[in-house]
């Protein structure tokens, strides 16, 4: 074995494999009947979570895990504004696409279809850690913070250009973090987070598409056949899981009765067929992967790459929590995937990348 793989943190790299097929086969089992229904083809998800998740995600892994550390410092701001450019095609009328989420987020190129905002939440990350770990004034509000504040938040006027809150709300945690993690003052935090639950407030407020999910996510037995149906179609499926399951393959909820279970709702088809105690043991394996990315991160001696892995360990954690906390009742819907299982081949990709990265940097503590 080489000296290398010796080094590389084998505990996180065997979690993530768990996981990554975890998802995969659990995400066969729940698409198989709305691939059969809508393509006629019931493992027509997995294929193209193969095909545009795994397999360029693999290749990303590798490159990232095998890149020298001062090489991928070197790659973020081009990386960072190919991303940008990305970003603004999704406004080019016949690139842009909505799909049938509503949200104007992908973009189609010679029949290829990618979502920049997925790619985004990484380059995020290493664009933050690269710049803040440049400034050394970050606890002066108008000369550290403020313009880091400005120059990390352009991209997401892209993002609420499109509409999409969900990707929104992580990114906007993302950044939260790295100002902590870089040592922003506490008042400024503090500051910062109530201005961002007011925006948030606001952009609820004034769709009436969101403002409906919040009303639910307050009071979902008022309507449960309209703008409730999704939440209490996911109740369903959970409580009828059980402490064992149905049994893999066995869930009702995803026949046509559960929206999205190949995508948002998939843990909801966790629960049912695999029932409380093995998901569980999917949480508890979801927490060992980001303390285990964070304990990497403290480790570091570079603050480049504490900054980097801990954004990423914050990514998975942020996401996850509005994922999983939305099907138990504990946050309204966004519409954000569960990492590593959720149907999407560009986040899947992404996060395989991310992986890598991080145990690139596992070698070096």
């Amino acid at each position: 074995m080489s000296q290398g793989v010796i080094k590389t943190d084998l505990p996180l790299l065997f979690a993530c494999t768990g996981l990554l097929l975890f998802g995969l086969i659990l995400l066969t089992s729940a698409s198989a009947p709305v691939g059969l229904d809508r393509f006629g083809d019931s493992y027509f998800f997995i294929k193209r979570q193969f095909l545009y998740g795994v397999f360029p995600g693999l290749l990303l892994f590798f490159v990232a895990l095998r890149m020298p550390s001062e090489y991928i410092k070197k790659c973020v701001f081009p990386v960072f504004c190919g991303v940008l450019v990305l970003m603004l095609l999704v406004f080019v009328p016949g690139v842009g696409s909505s799909f049938d989420t509503g949200n104007r987020s992908w973009i189609t190129l010679f029949g290829f279809s990618l979502q920049p905002s997925e790619i985004l939440k990484l380059v995020l990350i290493l664009f933050a850690a690269l710049y803040l770990s440049r400034r050394k004034n970050l606890s002066h509000f108008e000369e550290g913070f403020l313009p880091s504040l400005v120059m990390l938040s352009l991209p997401l006027l892209l993002v609420l250009m499109q509409s999409d809150v969900g990707t929104l709300s992580v990114l906007f945690v993302i950044i939260v973090a790295m100002l902590f993690f870089a040592g922003a003052r506490m008042v400024h935090i503090g500051l910062l987070c109530a201005i961002g639950l007011v925006g948030i407030s606001v952009l609820i407020a004034i769709a009436p598409y969101r403002l409906a999910r919040f009303t639910t996510f307050l009071h979902p037995e008022l309507d449960p056949q309209g703008q409730g149906y999704h939440i209490n179609q996911a109740y369903l499926a959970i409580g009828s899981g059980g402490l064992f399951g149905r049994g893999l393959g066995h869930s009702l909820q995803k026949f046509q009765y559960l929206p999205e279970v190949h995508a948002d709702s998939i843990f909801a088809v966790l629960a049912e067929e695999m029932g409380y105690i093995v998901s569980v043991l999917f949480l508890i394996l979801l927490v060992f992967i980001i303390v285990r990315m964070y304990r990497i991160a403290r480790l570091q001696d570079d603050q480049f790459a504490q900054l980097a892995v801990a954004g990423i360990a914050t990514w998975i954690a942020v996401q996850s929590f509005l994922n999983i906390g939305a099907i138990v009742g504990l946050l309204p819907l966004t519409g954000v995937p569960l990492p590593f299982v959720s149907h999407g081949g560009t986040a899947l990709m992404t996060a395989l990348a991310g992986v890598g990265i991080v145990l690139n940097y596992s070698r070096r503590v």
